[in-house]
């Protein structure tokens, strides 16, 4: 089975021409997410186009396209049902007709941190495993969890998803979503000059130079040569990724919690640290969740769309 693969990142969406349980073809285009989705589909066309070219195929050869989109989807009816601050008309776009009639192939549609997990629960960390939950570090915050074998999704698709907007801060920063306080408006990279400027030695950091464009591996470069608003932000992100991955433990009882999404670059740091907090604060009468990265890193949610192609011919029999 061939499949073309969509991951629509808050800042990069990256493609794929996904074959025989590997991306064969990839290439990455820029996001634009504040700018309407029809705007960059057309993009998008094209940037699968080439990639069929490459590999000597054309859209009639491939099962279907698969999206991950970074909001609550629903599922059955491949529409957006919210957008969280990103494609902000996404909601009244029809793209199951857009891919009908600009690919001419059916659509499955998919929330992207849950299409990574599958990804990763089918051919990477999380083979073998019928529990387990998944964080995405970057622009926002992702999760998702397979519960008994299943992709968790419950009544209107957005159990799972949500672990990035339980709130860890009372009269926090105000969400995208709508809440306040939320790990993603505490700690990810869409909100990070924010944290930033909020340290009183920020106007003498390094940082300060690179305007909104600061990215967490600068970040922990800074902290570890003892710049204060750095360190200052490396501890606070830490600290509130802990307490989301303690959240999603005693939400879904996994057996394995993975991370993935942009800001693992620096795994040597963020891995570590989470699993410490873990371990100090999560409660399992039975022991401890294992922390692991990603398998499968930016190709995650890519090759979950495998998965989610085969379900089309499973919903058609």
């Amino acid at each position: 089975m061939t499949v073309l693969a969509c991951d629509l990142g808050g800042r990069r969406i990256k493609l794929g021409v996904v074959a025989e349980g590997r991306v064969v073809r990839q290439s990455t285009i820029a996001a634009h997410a504040d700018a309407p989705l029809p705007e960059r589909l057309p993009a998008l066309v094209e940037a699968f186009r080439t990639l069929c070219e490459q590999h000597g195929i054309t859209f009639s050869q491939c099962r279907a396209i698969v999206i991950g989109y970074p909001s609550v989807v629903d599922v059955e009816q491949a529409r957006i049902l919210d957008h969280f601050g990103k494609f902000g008309d996404a909601a009244a776009f029809d793209l199951r007709a857009w891919a009908r009639h600009e690919l001419g192939l059916p659509l499955a549609l998919e929330n992207d941190a849950r299409l990574a997990l599958i990804g990763e629960w089918q051919i990477g960390a999380g083979r073998g495993r019928d529990n387990v939950a998944m964080m995405t570090l970057g622009t926002g915050l992702g999760a998702a969890a397979v519960i008994r074998g299943q992709p968790l999704r419950g009544a209107h698709g957005q159990c799972g998803i949500l672990g990035g907007h339980a709130t860890v801060q009372i009269g926090g920063r105000p969400c995208v979503c709508g809440n306040v306080g939320c790990a993603e408006a505490e700690a990810s990279t869409s909100v990070l000059p924010e944290l930033l400027k909020s340290h009183p030695e920020f106007a003498h950091s390094p940082l300060a130079a690179h305007g909104r464009e600061i990215g967490y591996e600068h970040v922990m470069s800074c902290a570890a040569a003892g710049d204060p608003a750095a360190q200052f932000a490396k501890d606070r992100s830490l600290q509130v990724w802990g307490a989301m991955a303690v959240n999603l433990i005693h939400a879904y009882d996994p057996e394995l919690l993975i991370l993935g999404g942009g800001v693992m670059g620096s795994r040597d740091v963020i891995l570590p640290a989470i699993s410490e907090y873990v371990n100090a604060h999560a409660h399992g009468a039975w022991g401890k969740v294992d922390v692991v990265e990603s398998q499968l890193g930016d190709h995650a949610a890519l090759l979950g769309s495998l998965w989610c192609a085969e379900g089309l011919d499973r919903n058609d029999d």
